[in-house]
């Protein structure tokens, strides 16, 4: 296996072979593709892509609804050596158009629920192809997949980051590649193993870790629907997987339900990652199970996972060792590596780094020294188990998803009565941590907490809406002028503060 450099050239030699053509590849409540017809399939739609006029390093947004056609044309996408961008499930059309003229997305493909995004993204009408169209063309029996290099645009991701402005993460080739080889070889996955996948397809972790890593090992992915507690008893008894993947809410959520022995009893082992997790929930959450819980560490810039308990020697507290082909260190303000057991910036280099930033207001990305500064604060142990102890970065996490409160900021202050405002995080038992935001009143009139809501729910998203707002004569300053985040924030936490 380790001769392929791609996973479309290992993909494409690894799927027709004889001991997988008929296992299943992907299933879902009503599809089933054994790897044979994953494989005709996913070359149907390379084809047909190319028929279209998509050419090899374009970058192809796909706004389509969470189904194993979107799936197809992911994968579709990568083999005729394009460059796929999924986009979140019901996306506006503002912000698709913002997308576009950020990052050079040069075609859209979409299924009859996002029709309405084709007339104002800001493309060209022969630049968006709807997918019913495109699957007419069942025939790639004459694709010939082209030879990709390891540094070629493999994936592009969007991330809103500490920044607010959303920016893409060009992913490379040998960046999912070396993801999908290595959390493969650290977590001992397997064709006997099935894995049942919740998560959103706009999300690295969904698409490196649950579906590029089983789909190269040969396990067999389950697709249900988005994630909602109260399903997964029956997903469990249906799909019987082996493997879950999710966030420390989903897990908390789940353990509130009656699931079967026997529908636990497969399980292998569970990951966690995206959010902290404490300790007491992490046991409480094995207890449930009835199998390991292993957390991991990674960020989109570097293509998904750095670090990862290995199943069989998982440490409570750690979010594992380093994967092959990585190297994480931790920095000191001053640019030297902390010693072992000394708090440091994490850094990472290696073989999974993004290729760049693509958008307006992108950061520096990977710093001179070739490593990216993640923002986040850890000590290693003497074992070489890594442990998150803080963050540098504003980011709100959200139930696993990463917010800018800046983005939210920038919606807010755009509404009348709004003079200026600030949004921190706030602890919540179910999600981690939620937005809530400070207002500074223009004039007589202020929104409420309801305007506030459905004005950002309109223009950015469900998870950027709030949980509460308060008003303010004044934001805090700090010595040079800038608001002061940290005194806003410790406002919140304090008991019975903001009552």
């Amino acid at each position: 296996m380790n001769a392929d450099t791609t996973l479309v050239a290992a993909f494409d030699r690894l799927w027709r072979e004889a001991d997988r053509a008929q296992r299943p590849a992907l299933v879902s409540a009503t599809v089933m593709l054994t790897y044979a017809q994953l494989h005709g399939r996913t070359r149907a739609m390379a084809e047909a892509l190319r028929q279209a006029g998509v050419a090899a390093g374009d970058y192809v947004a796909i706004a389509m609804e969470r189904s194993v056609d979107q799936m197809v044309v992911i994968l579709g996408a990568m083999m005729c050596g394009a460059c796929p961008c999924p986009l979140e499930p019901r996306i506006a059309v503002e912000e698709t158009a913002r997308r576009v003229a950020a990052v050079g997305l040069r075609w859209l493909v979409h299924d009859a629920a996002h029709l309405a995004l084709g007339d104002g993204c800001g493309l060209a009408p022969e630049a968006v192809l709807d997918h019913a169209v495109l699957v007419g063309n069942r025939d790639g029996a004459a694709f010939e997949v082209p030879r990709l290099a390891p540094d070629a645009p493999a994936l592009l991701l969007f991330t809103s980051g500490s920044t607010g402005h959303p920016k893409g993460v060009l992913l490379s080739h040998q960046g999912v590649f070396n993801n999908a080889t290595g959390v493969a070889a650290h977590t001992g996955l397997a064709p006997q193993d099935r894995l049942l996948h919740v998560m959103p397809l706009h999300h690295t972790n969904a698409l490196n870790n649950q579906l590029f890593a089983p789909l190269w090992v040969g396990s067999c992915v389950a697709l249900a629907g988005r994630f909602r507690a109260e399903d997964m008893p029956e997903l469990l008894e249906s799909f019987k997987p082996t493997l879950l993947t999710g966030v420390p809410t989903m897990y908390a959520r789940m353990a509130e339900l009656p699931f079967s022995a026997a529908s636990l009893g497969r399980l292998r082992f569970a990951r966690c990652g995206s959010a902290p997790i404490t300790e007491r929930l992490h046991r409480q959450i094995e207890d449930f199970l009835g199998c390991p819980l292993i957390v991991s560490y990674g960020l989109s810039e570097a293509t998904c996972t750095s670090t990862l308990n290995p199943p069989h020697a998982r440490r409570v507290g750690s979010v594992g060792t380093v994967l092959p082909n990585q190297t994480v260190v931790l920095m000191l303000p001053d640019g030297t590596l902390a010693p072992t057991g000394a708090e440091g910036e994490i850094c990472i280099a290696g073989d999974s780094l993004m290729l760049t930033y693509l958008g307006a207001g992108s950061a520096a990305g990977i710093q001179a020294d070739g490593y990216l500064h993640t923002g986040d604060l850890g000590r290693f142990d003497t074992d070489g188990y890594l442990y998150i102890t803080g963050r540098i970065k504003d980011v709100i996490i959200r139930g696993g998803e990463n917010i800018s409160p800046s983005l939210i900021e920038a919606a807010v202050v755009e509404m009348p009565g709004v003079a200026s405002c600030c949004v921190v995080g706030a602890a919540d038992d179910d999600l981690g941590e939620v937005p809530v935001v400070f207002v500074v009143p223009s004039g007589t009139e202020c929104p409420d907490l309801v305007a506030i809501r459905a004005f950002v729910l309109a223009r950015l998203g469900r998870i950027y809406v709030p949980a509460a707002s308060y008003v303010v004569d004044r934001l805090p300053e700090n010595a040079v002028g800038k608001i002061d985040r940290k005194a806003l924030a410790a406002r919140v936490r304090a008991p019975g503060a903001m009552a």
